[in-house]
Order: C-alpha cells, then structure tokens, then sequence
C-alpha cells in the first residue's frame, strides 16, 4: 500500500455495542452478522471456564473492538490500518444521562396522534442541581499495543458463594470511572487495546442505585436511580509515513447481556436501519437484483422457528414436530421452490404476516394505513401496547422491506441461492469486513418493539439521526449533547429540526432507555391477556427470555433408555425464565437490579440423540444454563423423575451402534432407590459452578 493512495481514514464498525457483565473475564464480541461469538476457555487469557459465565457463575463482559479502514479517493476500502504499519491514537468520550433525561412513555416519531409528551426523569430536581444526574466521566485516549492488560492477583476477600476472588488491576488512566451520580464515583467501563492497536471496549459491571434508598415504581422512569449503561463518541488520530489523518468517528453503546446467546429478532436492528437506509438514503439493496430464499426469506422464517426455546407459544406455533416448523427440511424444501407446486404453500405463509404501514411519506392515496391484526405474525407486541387498544401499533409488524421481499417470494419471482455459508473474518476481503462490520452489532439488536426496547429504541429509525448508512450524526469533539427541551418533550419537539434525534454524542443513545435497565427488562415479558391459550404475544423474547428448556429437560432428552413418549415431555416442559426472581410487580423489579447475574444464559447446545429413530427430539437446542445453586439445596422434584423413568431392571433396552458414537445418558442416572437418586441428582449438579444460593420458595400467602 502506498501512503499517498489514502484519502481517508474510518472506524468500525461506525456503531459498537458492548455488553455488561460482572465477571471480569470478557469474551469479544462478533465481527460477522448473523453469527454469535461462543466463548471458549482457551480462547483468551483470563478465562476460568466455557461459555457465558466463568467458573464462579459470573456474566462475562461482551466487548467491542474497533478497527481503522483506509479508502482512496473514490471512497473504495484500501485495507485496515494497525500498529503493523500506522501509530493510532484512539479517543473515547462517554456518558450516561438516563436521569438527566426525559421520562419514556413511548416512541415520539408516532405522531401528534400517538406519541405521548414526556415531562422531566426527576423533575423535582431543577436547575443546576440536574447537572448532578448526568454521569459525565472525562474523555480517554490510549495508544499503542496490549495496553492496559490487567494484573490478575489473588486476594483474601471472598465472593457471595464463599470463593476467593482475584483482583483485576487496570491503570486508572484507561478507566470511565470518574463520572458522578449524587456526587458519587459511577464506573461505566474502560479501554484497552489488543496486540495489533485495535480498540477494545470494556463495559461495566451492572450496577444499579439509587440516592437515599429511593424504591422502584415502575419499568423505565424511576426517580433517583442510575444504572452503568453508556453511550459515546470513538475517534482515532492516524499517523502513517509523516501524514496524519483525523477518523471518521463511530459510536459505542453499552446495553444489557444477551440472555439469548445465538438466537435474534424476527426483526433486527439492522433490519429496521436497512429500510431507511434502501428507502431513502440511496443504500444499495442486496436484494436490487432479485429476491434469494435463502439470503432473503429464510432467516425471517428460522428465526421465528428459533424463538420457540424462549417463549412457549412460538415453540406451539413453529417449534420443533410443528406443521409450521420452518427448520424442517421437508418444509424449507417445499418454500424454497419457485415452482407452481408450492405456490399454495408460499401463500398460505405470506399472508400471515401482517402487512406494515408504507408510503406514507407520499400522498394519502398511496399510504396504507394497517388494521389491528392480533392472530397475524410475528407475534409480539407493538410500539403502541399498553398505551392504546385494539389498533394496529399494539403488534409488532416485519419492514417494508421484508415484507415486500416475501411478497416477491409469495408470487414466485425469486431463485433459491444456497444456504448462507459463514466465512471466518480474516478470510473476507477489505471490502466484504467493512460490511460484515457495519451490520454485525445491529444484527445483534432487536428491531422492537420500542417501548423502548433492549439496546436501542426507535431512534434509529429516523433519518436525521444519520449521515450517511451506518453512520450517525455526531457533535464536533469535546461538545455536550442538549438535555433541555423545554419542561415537556413532545413529538414536534424530538422530530424538530434542531431537536434531540438532529445530532449525537456521549449519552443520546442510551438516555431514552428504562432506568435502570433491569426493571424495564423485568417488566416486559409475554402473554399480557392471561386467558388466551398461548403466552403471546411476546416483547423481546431473543433477549429477555419467557419460557425456557431447562438444564435439567435437557438432560432427560438425552436419556436414550427412557422412550420417546416420556422425553417429549420434558422437551414440552418449558418454565419461566424469571422463576427465581417470581415476586408481585415491583418486588420482582427489584430482585431484577438484585439478582440479574444468576439468571440462565439460553445457549446453543448439539448432542446427537439415542433412541430417536422417529426424529421427535432435536438434536440441536437453545437451553437454559448457568443456573446454580447449592450443592446441599438439591431440588427433590428431579430425584423424583430419575426414580420415575427407570431402573436396571425396568428400562427400555436400547442396542447402541459404535458407529453412532450416542451416549445413553439415561443409563449414566440409573437408580435403585429413592435414596439412591438423591445422591444422583447431588451428582448431578456437583459437577456445576460452586454456589450458596438457595432455591426460591414463597410463602403460601405469596403464591
């Protein structure tokens, strides 16, 4: 590469999400849309176990790492710059003005008609005592190689399950942690840089507070708490062969865990940015040649399939041995012809789907106003539930995009294509990592509903926000966004001209998100009207999980000695991911701030199956893991069931093959008394991660 070819310089990818944790260990987060990053212990340095928590059951932290392209004067990728051949100088600016902010009552781009004015988040607070409820660390800049790589060193101080802890040491200087609430230190993260000078963002730990022991009332807008989430600007200063380049700025935004490791939203961030993108920023349409089955319509349809191991109506509706499966290879087989013998089939799926309101920045004639449509899909809520009844917001629609794509599909004008084959980073040209990096964080992000939502809200969705795809507006360095629009906030005033969707900075992201982030995630869950036969519609199940497949259903699936009528219950037995928080209301809001670390991670697991000639049980599962709890606190309901399914002398003979290399992990638990299955199931969970929390049980009058 010769130095005098580069015009430009640019981060990426131009919006970084990075999640919180309260493990000190991390894992990076993916660089690849569509593909989930799976922690492996040998992986990285400090990692004490597989997966998403470390061996002392702690969430590990999801980072974000940035990189710099170089482009030439045509604007095409030249190739990304490291300490390989460049000095960068990165610097970040963060802010988390949650409490400074306006209430959220709902999306304010839905109109005068719809969306609700919002007065002042701790509006007994006035004048320059609010500068105390925005948490406004100093900015950072860190350059160079493995910078600020923490010592890791035992001490004596124990954990809340008894174990030694080992301190991480940081330098101070890379670390957003002077930021204050109420005059008190608030820790949103810090830097560091890996070993070719890229960026690496660490986030917080999850802490939740609030002043003077002030109580939770409600999902998004309580008064006197702050969360750890942030938002804020990165930058970088190039110097390569005596020229100097000034980056084109990104974003990061610190959000919640993903509770839902490889699962995604029917409709994702990326979707949702990708229609304003095509529709009126001059974005190129993947689809401009024709529709692809595979690249197009199949992951709407997988991903509805996929929601099935977090919520128990979708598992009903197209989870695995439904009609509507649309994993099933007899099924995709049969959608994915553009021939006439399916076109009944095709059909019959489109019109489920519930149209979206279009065109309506043209005239009233060419704008089609949807109706209220409860029994079409995707089912989950809408921007407009809670606040209003039976109209068409109460449920969540597909893009314009989307459903034009499978209109085209409907009709039979796509071809097939082949199923998405997923090339490791490092072996995509210059050009295909700048899009796998602009859409990868996105994909990762819910596309709603936005009431607000998970990560980020109905913002993103308005074109003022960005200058070009991708990349947002953002204030010159050093300049704070606006908090004061006047005492109530209303629809005119955020989609003005100069209002607070016109430009970003450190904290715009993040200030329309509940506070703190866990009541509004206790909150939101599924099936509101209780008296319907599913638990639908859902909020943001990918996410914030409803129903799930526990360790322990799981593990009984796999028991090839047990036949197969008896294993389908335990995959039909899904249970409420929330069970161990279960309070009233707001007392559940609040073991959410308390005990959100000790929820299940729903993660991918594969295992072939043991007597399965039929194909009933999956060999591919999200299941609930990461729960513990302690060893002398077993649960007596499963000694229950390993006695139920079976001893030497009653279970059903299964003649293992070699070939098949299937584990009968049935015949691992056999039992020969109840005493005996007590001491199984102890063995069971002895092999998890050492913990003294004991198993929720309410009192009579509480259930």
């Amino acid at each position: 590469m010769k130095t005098n070819e580069i015009s430009y310089v640019a981060i990426y990818p131009p919006i970084g999400i990075a999640r919180i944790g309260n493990s000190p260990e991390h894992f990076l987060a993916s660089d690849l849309p569509g593909v989930s990053a799976v922690p492996k212990k040998g992986d990285y340095k400090d990692a004490t176990a597989d997966g998403y928590k470390d061996a002392k059951g702690r969430i590990k932290k999801e980072v974000a790492r940035f990189r710099v392209y170089a482009f030439n004067s045509t604007g095409e990728v030249i190739k990304e710059l490291t300490t390989n051949e460049a000095t960068i100088e990165w610097r970040a600016e963060v802010a988390n003005v949650k409490a400074a902010w306006y209430e959220f009552n709902n999306a304010l781009d839905l109109g005068k008609k719809y969306g609700i004015p919002s007065i002042r988040r701790n509006s007994g607070v006035v004048g320059g005592y609010r500068e105390q409820l925005a948490i406004t660390p100093s900015p950072i800049t860190i350059s160079g190689n493995n910078i600020n790589t923490p010592d890791i060193v035992p001490t004596n101080k124990r954990d809340e399950h008894c174990q030694l802890l080992e301190e991480y040491i940081y330098d101070e200087n890379y670390s957003f942690d002077d930021g204050k609430f109420y005059g008190k230190n608030v820790d949103l993260g810090h830097l560091q840089t890996d070993s070719e000078g890229r960026l690496l963002f660490f986030a917080g730990d999850g802490d939740a507070e609030s002043v003077d022991n002030m109580p939770i009332t409600t999902f998004a807008n309580n008064n006197g708490w702050h969360d750890d989430t942030c938002d804020g600007v990165i930058r970088a200063t190039v110097h390569i062969d005596g020229n100097k380049f000034e980056a084109k700025p990104a974003m990061i935004a610190v959000t919640p865990p993903n509770f839902g490791q490889g699962l995604y939203g029917v409709v994702t961030m990326n979707d949702v940015v990708q229609n304003l993108f095509i529709k009126d920023m001059n974005y190129l349409n993947p689809s401009a040649n024709g529709v692809e089955f595979w690249r197009d319509i199949y992951p709407i349809l997988e991903r509805m399939t996929n929601t099935q191991w977090v919520n128990e109506g979708f598992y009903m509706l197209f989870g695995k041995n439904s009609p509507s499966d649309f994993t099933n290879p007899k099924i995709y087989k049969l959608l994915e012809n553009p021939d006439d013998s399916s076109k009944s089939a095709r059909k019959r799926v489109f019109e489920w789907f519930r149209r979206p309101e279009s065109g309506c920045s043209k005239s009233d004639d060419e704008c089609f106003k949807p109706k209220y449509s409860p029994e079409k899909v995707p089912p989950f809520y809408g921007d407009g539930f809670g606040d209003y009844k039976n109209i068409a917001l109460d449920d969540l629609a597909i893009t314009e995009l989307q459903y034009e794509r499978l209109e085209q599909w409907m009709k039979g004008e796509f071809v097939t294509g082949k199923p998405l084959q997923h090339i490791p980073f490092d072996k995509l040209s210059s050009a295909e990592q700048i899009n796998a990096l602009n859409q990868a964080p996105l994909e990762d992000c819910l596309g709603g509903p936005f009431h607000p939502g998970i990560e980020l809200t109905w913002t993103m969705r308005v074109k003022k926000m960005w200058k070009e795809p991708y990349r947002l507006n953002i204030l010159p360095e050093g300049e704070a966004i606006q908090l004061d629009f006047g005492d109530l906030l209303s629809p005119e005033i955020a989609m003005s001209k100069n209002g607070p969707c016109a430009i970003n900075g450190p904290g715009s992201l993040t200030r329309w998100m509940g506070v703190p982030w866990q009541t509004d995630e206790a909150s939101c869950l599924s099936g509101y009207t209780v008296s319907n036969y599913l638990p639908l519609p859902s909020f943001w199940a990918a996410r914030v999980p409803n129903q799930v497949l526990s360790e322990d259903a799981y593990l009984r699936i796999q028991a090839g000695n047990v036949n197969t009528a008896q294993r389908l219950k335990h995959l039909d037995y899904r249970q409420d991911w929330l069970r161990d928080i279960e309070d009233d209301h707001l007392k559940r809001l609040k073991n959410m701030v308390e005990e959100w670390n000790h929820l299940g991670i729903i993660t991918k697991q594969e295992a072939p199956i043991s007597n399965n000639e039929g194909g009933y049980l999956p060999e591919v599962s999200w299941v609930e893991m990461g729960r513990n709890f302690s060893v002398d606190d077993a649960d007596p309901t499963f000694a229950q069931v390993l006695y139920a399914e079976g001893d030497k002398n009653s279970v059903v003979k299964v003649e293992e093959k070699e070939e098949d290399k299937k584990i009968l992990i049935g015949t691992k638990y056999l039992v020969e008394n109840l005493k005996h299955a007590a001491e199984k199931v102890a063995e069971i969970k002895a092999k998890g991660t050492k913990s003294n929390r004991r198993r929720k049980t309410m009192k009579r009058g509480e259930r």
